[in-house]
């Protein structure tokens, strides 16, 4: 049911939203520690802890909507959890929310129910082949290795949004591998568990983890929130399409809107990032 999946998954982007802002603002706290020794201070945080308790109800969330619906609806409107965590940033940093930042917040929004509208996008496979992931595991890869290489010795800007971005594709690659082990915990745990899917959720979820807490401990939230959500659908799409064989019914006109709403979402990413930087304005 589409429309239920659409509910579940804004209940999600809800509790993602909440999640972050407190670890981001634990992990900022913490710009002397770096990796295992960040991770370290961060689990015996009750605030980043309970940051952590509102990801995982999030994800309780998200992947009940997975079942209901495709990745192509669920994952786009996750990109709502800019539309709660950027005030919610904006509060606890004492920063002012500019007008700007309400306008390209307010144009993501609609920009993504444009595409839920005019896309009509359809369900495919719950479970692939793993010849069918190749494709998408060496692009997913090769960002991750890439951009996170690059990002160990850029400047704490660029730094948090490198990790961002590594981040945003990690829990893209997550939410695809989401759909095929729901689909296993439906059988039973021994499906479950005899399935690589559900090891490199495992996997791959850590590396997002520890990746996210160096991206807030690099910079603001409004730098390295938007560049993870807007990555986590599109890697989603990217696997949902190249996987499932899930699919977009538009026609030559619609494809024309559909464009425009991506580059929108393209657009008001860059342009939340650059508001993050650092201000003289506070609340």
């Amino acid at each position: 049911m589409p429309w239920l999946s659409a509910v579940l998954a804004l209940g999600a982007a809800a509790l993602f939203a909440v999640g972050a802002v407190a670890q981001q603002q634990e992990a900022a706290t913490h710009s002397d520690a770096g990796g295992a020794r960040l991770m370290l201070r961060l689990i015996t945080s009750p605030r980043w802890l309970a940051g952590s308790l509102g990801n995982v109800l999030g994800y309780a969330l998200q992947a009940t909507a997975l079942a209901a619906g495709s990745l192509l609806i669920v994952q786009p409107v996750l990109i709502t959890t800019l539309v709660f965590a950027l005030p919610l940033g904006a509060r606890w940093n004492q920063r002012v929310i500019t007008r700007g930042q309400i306008i390209w917040a307010l144009a993501l929004s609609a920009a993504l129910a444009t595409f839920l509208l005019v896309g009509h996008p359809q369900g495919g496979n719950d479970i692939s082949p793993l010849h069918d992931w190749w494709s998408s595991i060496f692009v997913c890869g090769g960002i991750i290795v890439v951009v996170g290489a690059a990002s160990l010795a850029a400047t704490p800007r660029l730094r948090a949004l490198g990790f961002a971005i590594v981040t945003g594709t990690c829990v893209g690659f997550v939410s695809a591998l989401t759909k095929s082990v729901v689909h296993f915990l439906g059988h039973g745990i021994g499906p479950l568990l005899s399935h690589w899917e559900t090891y490199a959720l495992i996997a791959v979820a850590a590396l997002g983890v520890f990746t996210q807490q160096l991206a807030f401990q690099a910079g603001s939230l409004e730098i390295s929130f938007p560049a993870t959500m807007i990555l986590d659908p599109v890697v989603a799409v990217f696997v949902a399409i190249d996987v499932f064989d899930e699919q977009v019914q538009a026609t030559g006109a619609e494809w024309i809107l559909i464009g425009v709403c991506a580059a929108v979402l393209v657009a008001g990413t860059i342009a939340l990032a650059r508001a993050g930087a650092p201000t003289a304005r506070s609340g």
